[in-house]
């Protein structure tokens, strides 16, 4: 499953199940763009924890609701480290909570439309390069919402699921140039800035799920590192909870 010596682009990557991503992907070998909107600060401290031990990593910041934004993104990658081997999109625009009867149509087609756009942007910026190379991995980061209702979630989860179906697009359309896209699809996630959960209800939720515990960031990023990497390149449009058991396929 070696990622060793690939350029890995991880969106969201400065906080949660992204910076978790960029720390293993590191580990093993990767060299590691650390993106994040809004909290530059804090992907560069995770750039700079990735060196300090040894690794590779530079921190950039784009606007991944921008096409042109993107495709700066990818070119200042391809220049200063020659190619793009994988994509994790883990940026989201999180949840905004609100049962369907008080749900306006503009926050409902507002949730749709930016969480979308993180991931058809990100995509377009990389797809070229990788179809060049002839290779390369994507890794969608979605939400068990998308197929597993969850009160107050339905743009959310809907929007989840126009993710889900983009991804099994990508990997059918692609395939035949070497690059696969695959969907990890986490549930409860302790720390998870996406998802605020109390100590209580962690345990509560934990005491539901066959492995007896919510998932810790770093239990999603194996297997995102996992998709990434040699070990599964006849893999392509699946779509994985991580969840403990709580959902499964």
């Amino acid at each position: 499953m070696s990622v060793n010596g690939k350029v890995a682009i991880v969106t969201g990557g400065a906080r949660g199940i992204g910076r978790a991503t960029c720390i293993q992907l590191a580990r093993q070998g990767a060299r590691v763009v650390v993106h994040d909107f809004g909290y530059e600060q804090v992907a560069q401290s995770v750039a700079n924890e990735i060196i300090a031990n040894g690794g590779e990593a530079i921190a950039v910041h784009a606007d991944t609701r921008s096409e042109e934004r993107m495709e700066q993104l990818a070119a200042i990658v391809k220049k200063e480290l020659g190619r793009i081997d994988v994509l994790v999109c883990h940026a989201d625009r999180g949840v905004n909570a609100s049962a369907f009867a008080e749900l306006s149509w503009e926050s409902f087609e507002r949730q749709l439309t930016d969480e979308l756009k993180l991931a058809f942007y990100a995509t377009k910026a990389v797809i070229p390069t990788m179809m060049a190379q002839q290779s390369g991995r994507i890794v969608y980061l979605s939400r068990t919402e998308g197929k597993d209702p969850v009160p107050g979630h339905i743009a959310f989860g809907t929007a989840k699921g126009g993710l889900d179906a983009f991804a099994r697009y990508i990997a059918q359309e692609f395939g035949p140039y070497g690059i696969t896209a695959n969907v990890v699809a986490p549930g409860f996630v302790k720390s998870d800035d996406s998802l605020m959960v109390s100590e209580e209800e962690s345990r509560m939720i934990g005491s539901f799920t066959p492995l007896g515990r919510i998932a810790e960031p770093e239990d999603v990023a194996g297997v995102v590192a996992f998709l990434a990497g040699d070990a599964a390149r006849f893999l392509t449009g699946t779509y994985t909870p991580v969840t403990g058991g709580l959902a499964m396929e």
